[in-house]
Protein backbone atom coordinates (compact mmCIF):
# COMPACT_ATOMS: atom_id res chain seq x y z
CA UNK A 1 0.00 0.00 0.00
CA UNK A 2 1.45 3.41 -0.38
CA UNK A 3 1.95 5.77 2.26
CA UNK A 4 0.65 9.78 2.81
CA UNK A 5 2.58 12.14 4.81
CA UNK A 6 0.03 14.15 6.84
CA UNK A 7 0.88 17.56 8.64
CA UNK A 8 -0.94 19.07 10.59
CA UNK A 9 -0.85 22.78 9.56
CA UNK A 10 -3.86 24.33 11.65
CA UNK A 11 -5.06 24.18 15.24
CA UNK A 12 -7.83 22.66 17.16
CA UNK A 13 -9.02 25.24 19.26
CA UNK A 14 -12.40 26.48 18.91
CA UNK A 15 -13.19 23.23 16.60
CA UNK A 16 -16.18 20.79 17.33
CA UNK A 17 -15.54 17.91 19.61
CA UNK A 18 -16.10 15.66 16.26
CA UNK A 19 -13.17 17.39 14.67
CA UNK A 20 -10.40 17.12 17.42
CA UNK A 21 -11.61 13.25 17.91
CA UNK A 22 -10.48 12.49 14.39
CA UNK A 23 -6.91 14.67 14.86
CA UNK A 24 -6.55 12.56 17.83
CA UNK A 25 -7.44 9.08 16.46
CA UNK A 26 -4.69 10.08 13.28
CA UNK A 27 -2.53 10.07 15.62
CA UNK A 28 -1.97 14.53 16.22
CA UNK A 29 -0.55 15.67 19.36
CA UNK A 30 0.52 19.22 18.50
CA UNK A 31 1.25 21.63 15.75
CA UNK A 32 3.49 21.55 12.80
CA UNK A 33 3.46 17.17 13.54
CA UNK A 34 4.21 15.20 10.53
CA UNK A 35 2.60 11.41 10.59
CA UNK A 36 2.77 8.30 8.13
CA UNK A 37 -0.43 7.14 7.27
CA UNK A 38 -1.55 4.14 4.64
CA UNK A 39 -3.13 5.23 2.11
CA UNK A 40 -6.35 3.54 2.98
CA UNK A 41 -10.16 4.66 2.50
CA UNK A 42 -10.46 4.72 6.03
CA UNK A 43 -7.72 7.07 6.43
CA UNK A 44 -8.30 8.95 3.71
CA UNK A 45 -11.98 9.77 4.69
CA UNK A 46 -10.93 11.28 7.95
CA UNK A 47 -8.59 13.24 6.44
CA UNK A 48 -11.56 14.31 4.13
CA UNK A 49 -13.08 15.53 7.29
CA UNK A 50 -10.30 17.43 8.75
CA UNK A 51 -8.77 18.65 5.27
CA UNK A 52 -8.68 22.25 6.68
CA UNK A 53 -6.43 21.83 9.36
CA UNK A 54 -3.44 19.77 7.30
CA UNK A 55 -1.77 18.91 4.67
CA UNK A 56 -1.57 15.85 2.20
CA UNK A 57 1.27 14.65 0.18
CA UNK A 58 3.07 11.27 -1.24
CA UNK A 59 5.33 9.67 1.14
Amino acid sequence: MAKVKITQVKSVIDRPKKQKATMMALGFKRMHQTIEREDTPVVMGMVKAVSHLVKVEEA
